[in-house]
């Protein structure tokens, strides 16, 4: 495939990590921020002064665009890497079309409102054909790529030529990369990952300890199964392999994690306006365990640990009362 300008769209530390892994073999990029004084100051700094600032960068080699619209045009491969419940905010200046576009989803979120995996919101509501479209996924904290150690990712495409491509682009020293078809299985999977972070979370903040917690991690990633077979019965799907099982383990347990400490400060007795504000970091899990628990409504999948942190955090179970009834209910 002939080589195509990426763009970076979001300048969060996900974006900032991909922008490191995607010009370290030199690559030129385009990268996306909506406020012009972060632009600045990075172009004076040489680093993003808000997020994983120890990653310096070459300028000369990154355009900057603040203006959506000129991002686009000039990009062929466009990476969102946003919170989830932001991303309709971020495209309502867009004006120009997707469709021609590359669209690569480093999202693991779920859009708020319209229940829809990334992958479903491009193809309805920009026009991109799904063969245009793909997922990163896998445990990778964009901390742990920072520092350069040894990480994984899986690329999720329909199109075989365009995932090698990414995966390809994407490999480098620190990195290492795999592709598989299964688009949306990847996406409800890290989807429905933070939500059983936060149950971990919440259990860790009641002082559970890492015996329950492996139970729980074991039943969770059945839920997972359960969910996206009935979701799209994908018979060479293994819900073992690192993008699912393994970024479910490290979102769970690593002290990077926001879905995590979210939890456990929901557990320790916070409310969530105030464990979202002490945070000042989005944990994509709370929206997502509403558009879960709302879809389920209607497939209704056995999901009782989903069950749990949707009363804790939507109806205001107490934690104490929600974990202990929880409790009963898984082996």
């Amino acid at each position: 495939m002939k080589a195509k300008r990426i763009c970076i769209m979001g300048g969060g530390s996900w974006a900032t990590a991909l922008a490191k892994i995607t010009m370290s073999k030199g690559d030129k990029i385009n990268w996306y921020m909506r406020r012009p004084e972060q632009i600045e100051i990075f172009q004076r700094l040489g680093n993003n002064p808000s997020y994983l600032s120890s990653i310096r960068f070459d300028t000369k080699k990154i355009k900057f665009y603040a203006d959506i619209n000129l991002a686009v045009k000039n990009s062929d491969i466009l990476v969102f890497a946003t919170p989830s419940p932001f991303l309709k905010q971020h495209l309502q200046k867009l004006t120009r079309t997707l469709s021609n576009k590359i669209i690569v989803s480093a999202i693991k979120g779920i859009v708020p409102d319209e229940n829809m995996i990334i992958n479903d919101y491009f193809q309805k509501f920009y026009g991109v054909k799904q063969e245009n479209i793909a997922i990163i996924a896998g445990p990778c904290h964009a901390e742990e790529v920072a520092l350069e150690r040894l990480s994984y990712l899986t690329i999720a495409c329909a199109n075989n030529e365009l995932g090698t491509y990414l995966a390809e682009r994407l490999s480098c020293s620190f990195l290492k990369t795999s592709i598989t078809s299964d688009i949306n299985g990847i996406e409800y999977s890290s989807v429905l990952k933070n939500v059983y972070a936060i149950a971990v979370g919440i259990c860790h903040g009641l002082k559970y300890g890492d015996n329950f917690q492996a139970v729980l991690i074991s039943n969770s990633i059945r839920e997972i199964n359960r969910f996206v077979d009935a979701v799209e019965r994908n018979n060479e799907r293994n819900t073992q392999d690192s993008a699912y099982l393994g970024d479910l383990i490290v979102t769970a347990h690593s002290r990077f994690s926001r879905n995590r400490t979210f939890g456990t400060m929901i557990g320790k007795g916070y409310s969530v306006k105030t464990s979202q504000l002490e945070m000042e970091m989005i944990a994509e899990g709370y929206y997502g365990t509403k558009c879960i628990k709302e879809i389920n409504d209607t497939l209704n999948v056995d999901m009782p640990i989903l069950d749990a942190v949707y009363n804790i955090l939507y109806e205001r179970i107490a934690p104490t009362i929600e974990i202990k009834l929880l409790t009963e209910k898984i082996r």
